[in-house]
């Protein structure tokens, strides 16, 4: 069976082009495994999703190497994983069919592309990150105001509305408001 995987970094992204890229590429849309997450992260739920299912003889199609992995361990560990499996693995940007030895060459060369890649995009970030603070740009995320937790707090206290609605009405998120009662308690 032909199973795809594709993915985006952020919740915020699409994942139509390469969704339409695996479906032109005969994967049915049925067998289409996305998920919105960090390439980096070892582990993803349609990914693992997307692993167990596999059995042998089936293949795997990526828009490019890149959707599967952001580093050469990562995307070597699960092409052999797929090896061993006895599934392929195809990309359709890189043009590579691992079933050869020529198409695992190219492979393990995209492969370090890929890392190269994001470790550039994390020295820019890095980079960028500094010289904001040397300009006094960036100095964290910003505080609550006194009143505002307060105000939360006594809202939490009353029970008369859930903590969403707390949220929402006084402007603050869960984590600082839940931070504030465990700090309220520890007194």
């Amino acid at each position: 069976m032909r199973f795809g995987y594709c993915r985006v970094s952020t919740k915020d992204q699409c994942l139509d082009r390469q969704i339409e890229a695996l479906k032109a590429a005969g994967v049915d849309e049925r067998n289409i495994f996305c998920d919105k997450m960090s390439g980096v992260k070892e582990h993803r739920p349609a990914l693992d999703d997307l692993l167990s299912r596999l059995r042998e003889g089936d293949s795997v199609t990526v828009l490019s190497f890149d959707r599967l992995a952001r580093s050469t361990k990562q995307l070597l560990s699960i092409s052999e994983q797929l090896e061993t499996m006895g599934v392929d693995l195809i990309s359709l940007k890189e043009s590579v069919d691992t079933t050869t030895p020529q198409g695992k060459l190219v492979f393990q060369i995209f492969s370090a592309i890929a890392e190269f890649q994001r470790s550039i995009i994390k020295e820019a970030q890095r980079e960028g990150i500094e010289a904001a603070k040397a300009k006094g740009k960036i100095k964290g995320r910003p505080r609550v105001s006194q009143e505002k937790l307060e105000a939360a707090l006594s809202l939490y206290d009353r029970k008369q509305m859930s903590v969403r609605e707390i949220e929402r009405t006084i402007g603050i998120s869960r984590g600082t408001l839940y931070k504030a009662i465990r700090e309220r308690e520890s007194f």
